[in-house]
């Protein structure tokens, strides 16, 4: 398994077309898993469910990403998790992942005194924003291929909130989008890091089991 955390921003065309070519090997068995921690430029990307009319302001640039999912928002102040792993070595279960993946950000959430939970149809961590209403703090996206898989998550830590006016963030405009900042926590990307090595052990051995009946 390699762990790898990126300093400077990586665009995102660039990490999509790394993430295709790592997918590829590990199927091949010529390198390892990765977990892969990195930060973009503005941009909004789309999922193979996204809709025309939910791409409100194109103000970034627009990439087709090829997960599962709507559009979605990246940018500074976001941390990205890429989650690259061979799933055939492990149950065979896709939303079993999802769900594993959901409980490692809501783990990670925990240790800055941060409540995070699943919605029953809405995939994602949401929490309690500061008018009393529930709010995204974390987005869920993946792609499996050949049982390896792509993309993963992102969690808001101090992003300009703004910009996800631009898009219907995941298809769902009832819920507004929340950060950590916003939150009043203010956390270092070094800290977050920190925080999902703390909980990697719980959620690789979430992977071995199939998906829980909640």
């Amino acid at each position: 398994m390699e762990w790898r955390r990126e300093t400077a921003r990586v665009p995102y065309r660039d990490a999509l077309a790394e993430m295709q070519e790592r997918n590829a090997a590990i199927h091949a068995g010529t390198a390892k898993e990765l977990v892969w921690l990195l930060e973009h430029d503005p941009v909004y990307t789309a999922g193979t469910s996204a809709k025309a009319a939910d791409l409100l302001d194109p103000r970034f640039d627009v990439v087709s990403a090829g997960r599962g999912g709507e559009y979605t928002y990246h940018g500074p102040g976001q941390r990205v998790g890429y989650v690259l792993l061979d799933l055939s070595k492990r149950a065979r279960d896709v939303r079993g992942y999802v769900h594993a993946l959901e409980g490692w950000v809501i783990d990670a959430l925990a240790d800055f005194g941060v409540e995070g939970w699943r919605a029953e149809g809405r995939i994602g961590i949401w929490t309690r924003d500061i008018d009393g209403r529930e709010a995204k703090i974390g987005a869920i996206g993946v792609r499996v291929r050949r049982w390896v898989t792509m993309h993963g998550f992102s969690v808001n830590l101090s992003p300009d909130l703004s910009h996800f006016t631009g898009i219907v963030p995941c298809g769902i405009s009832e819920y507004g989008v929340t950060s950590m900042e916003r939150l009043g926590h203010h956390v270092a990307m070094d800290d977050w890091d920190a925080a999902l090595a703390r909980h990697a052990d719980a959620f690789f051995e979430r992977l071995t089991k199939p998906c829980p009946k909640d």
